[in-house]
């Protein structure tokens, strides 16, 4: 489900911010921070809860953390050590996926950046290697990737090789060139592959689900390097067949869906392979709220593998169009043999990334990556 950082999305009425930065969650950070001496619980309570209406997301991260701040001591060695002093414990180690933690936990993260990235730049690093085991502090690294570069990234080959999975994801998630939501980094988009290599083999999901979001927001910039680095990696034999199957498919799914030549190849797709092929839509028109049955028939002339992806071309007020690519099917096919593709495309009345308008469409087919047919459909109130 796409959500901005304004914590919108998810239908009408429903406020991301609102369920992570509520009562209970404030209550449980005072609780917290409780434990440090004279830290007026109630106080940062009253002041918290009473500064996040008209807030989104990381605005109301800021905000508590500023409330925090309000009582810890302003010399910011001291100031870390209460900030880890408050630490929950760290999540459980022996999970090995989808633990991302509590955003409240986000505070130590920022009062690092705010008060440690220009003159206690060692200890704010150590500040957030403590906290990322509390929650990922993928977007507090960036400021101190894009200060200290080089002394940033010879910590972060250290943690490249730590204990705690939590820690080694940050290596990889917080340089991705496009992650979500962060600041930019003024590295080079391939500085950190050298970390990358470190992370491939990891055994744990979590880690090398985000190896291959880095890899895929990678292959923006340099699609060959990417190709060169899957392929040594499984030279290597370090990581399971299995696991980095799935990290190739995952690292190359941008590629695949524009049909980029050498991903298509890195999977054994030929984008020249020789084929016929037939699309046809029902019913026509189509209203919104009901579903476009989307029917394809492909016959190669030559035996190999078909990716077969469908794009549709939306309607936006205004003349203005987009564009998103869907999954239809794979298959090994034989030369000569046709085979069929089916799939119903649902016209959501309130999607939660676009609104369907009233108007003209097209749908294209795409096999291996190259345009095959095309249909246009109407689409039409309910």
């Amino acid at each position: 489900m796409a959500r901005g950082p304004d914590g919108k999305g998810g239908g009408a009425g429903f406020s991301l911010s609102d369920q992570l930065f509520n009562a209970r969650t404030i209550g449980q950070l005072a609780r917290e921070y409780a434990a440090l001496p004279g830290f007026d619980a109630p106080r940062f309570e009253a002041e918290a809860l009473g500064g996040l209406p008209g807030r989104g997301l990381l605005e109301r991260l800021d905000w508590i953390a500023t409330c925090i701040e309000a009582q810890l001591p302003r010399d910011f060695p001291t100031m870390a050590a209460a900030l880890e002093a408050a630490m929950p414990p760290p999540l459980d180690p022996a999970r090995t996926d989808n633990d991302f933690g509590q955003f409240i936990h986000a505070v130590p993260g920022i009062l690092a950046v705010r008060h440690g990235l220009e003159t206690h730049r060692d200890r704010a690093l150590d500040l957030i290697h403590a906290a990322t085991r509390r929650f990922s502090m993928e977007f507090y690294i960036r400021p101190f990737l894009n200060r200290w570069p080089e002394e940033t990234l010879a910590r972060l080959a250290l943690w490249a090789e730590d204990e705690n999975y939590h820690v080694r994801r940050l290596v990889s998630e917080g340089t991705r060139p496009r992650l979500p939501w962060a600041a930019n980094v003024t590295l080079p988009p391939g500085r950190a592959l050298p970390l990358l290599d470190k992370l491939h083999a990891d055994p744990t999901r979590y880690v090398t689900r985000s190896v291959a979001n880095h890899l895929n927001d990678l292959t923006r910039h340099d699609l060959e390097a990417v190709l060169r680095h899957l392929s040594a990696w499984r030279a290597l034999g370090q990581q399971s067949p299995r696991e980095l199957d799935w990290m190739t498919r995952h690292a190359l799914r941008t590629a695949l869906k524009t049909g980029a030549p050498g991903a298509l190849r890195h999977l054994g797709f030929d984008p020249d392979l020789p084929l016929s092929a037939r699309l046809d839509l029902a019913p026509c028109p189509v209203a919104i709220g009901t579903a476009l049955q989307i029917t394809a028939e492909i016959a190669p002339a030559e035996d190999g593998k078909l990716l077969v992806d469908y794009r549709i071309l939306f309607h936006r007020p205004g003349g203005r169009r987009g564009e998103k690519v869907f999954k239809l099917g794979q298959a090994q096919a034989q030369a000569g043999t046709e085979l069929r593709f089916q799939r119903n495309h649902n016209l959501k009345r309130a999607a939660t990334t676009f609104t369907w308008h009233p108007s003209p469409h097209r749908l294209i087919l795409q096999v291996n990556g190259r345009d095959v047919a095309e249909q246009r459909f109407e689409v039409v109130a309910p």
